[in-house]
């Protein structure tokens, strides 16, 4: 049985671990935002770690159940509610069939995963039931969820006790001030010494203009670049380049004055440069980042990148390890 969505919030959307494959054809991955926390949230109801859920910004839906299920709330601190009632995140929830589930305000974070026992079991659209509203592809109709919605639900997986619980200190979620590792890359070399040091040294703010195609930050100094001559195929602005690939989490600063981080839904490529890339263990904390937020990026190299994602790995394993 289905649940109905009698308020669907302010963008919520159905996503998984994404569509892989076919970023060469202009296609992004996408999938949720912060993986890690929709990862906990399916591994709370007895899913896959990759079952569709639901990533809810800033503000939750108002579902109604029409069957018995078990549900968690990861990632950004939205408190759920149960026919009114207060209840936990990160902690397996029990849902009796009736009842509606709804949220109270945000108190940390941006992004929620609500998992529900079976997953959500919209058609899959190139392996994947992740939204991707530029393409219209998967979600419902290709869409965010709206109100009047029915949602499928598919056949439940392993049971979970009610009250199981993500330890707090495994819930990873960003640092205040936040710290964004940042890896330099193929068009450093744009930059003069100065405007190097200044991206590094100063603290930025993510803009209004924030969402899972790109994050943007403002408040640092305007880049200078090296003089250059204008390149064949390239466009006459200095952040300009002859079309190029754009990695996942790669930053290009249009203009040279707001850095840009691509993140789940970006375009696969383009002609402004890139100065680097976020490093994949910090990708999952740029979903959580509200308006504002104070940020700082911090230049590493290749080893402390790797050496990060086998941090998150791990991290992983000891939130799987309960339910193995």
């Amino acid at each position: 049985m289905p649940i109905n969505v009698k308020a669907a919030g302010l963008s919520v959307t159905i996503q998984d671990l994404g569509r892989p494959g076919y970023y060469h054809l202009g296609i992004p991955m996408g999938g949720a935002m912060d993986r890690l926390a929709l990862r906990a949230a399916n591994l709370l109801v007895g899913n896959d770690e990759g079952a569709a859920a639901l990533e809810a910004v800033f503000v939750g839906p108002e579902l109604e159940f029409t069957e018995d299920a078990l549900v968690a709330v990861t990632g950004a601190e939205l408190p759920p509610k149960l026919d009114g009632e207060p209840m936990a995140t990160w902690t397996t929830l029990k849902v009796k069939a009736g009842q509606v589930l709804s949220f109270d305000y945000l108190r940390s974070g941006a992004r929620a995963y609500i998992a529900v026992s079976g997953g959500i079991d919209t058609p899959p659209m190139l392996g994947s039931r992740s939204t991707y509203a530029i393409g219209a592809l998967g979600g419902v109709d290709g869409r965010a969820v709206q109100p009047g919605d029915v949602l499928p639900l598919g056949q439940p997986g392993k049971a979970v006790t009610e009250g199981t619980t993500i330890p707090a200190e495994l819930r990873r979620m960003p640092g205040n001030p936040v710290e964004l590792r940042v890896l330099p890359g193929l068009y450093w070399h744009r930059l003069t010494d100065a405007a190097g040091k200044r991206f590094f040294a100063e603290t930025w703010k993510v803009a209004s203009e924030a969402d899972r195609m790109g994050y943007r930050f403002q408040g640092g100094t305007p880049i200078e670049f090296v003089e250059r001559e204008q390149p064949f195929g390239a466009g006459s602005d200095p952040s300009n380049i002859t079309d190029s690939c754009y990695p996942y989490g790669s930053i290009q600063i249009p203009g040279g004055t707001e850095p840009i981080i691509l993140h789940r839904d970006a375009v696969s490529g383009g002609g402004f440069f890139t100065i680097g890339a976020v490093i994949s263990a910090d990708m999952d904390l740029i979903g959580q980042l509200q308006p504002h937020t104070p940020t700082r990026f911090i230049k590493v190299n290749m080893h402390t990148a790797l050496s990060a994602r086998r941090d998150r790995a791990d991290l992983l394993e000891q939130i799987r390890a309960p339910f193995a």
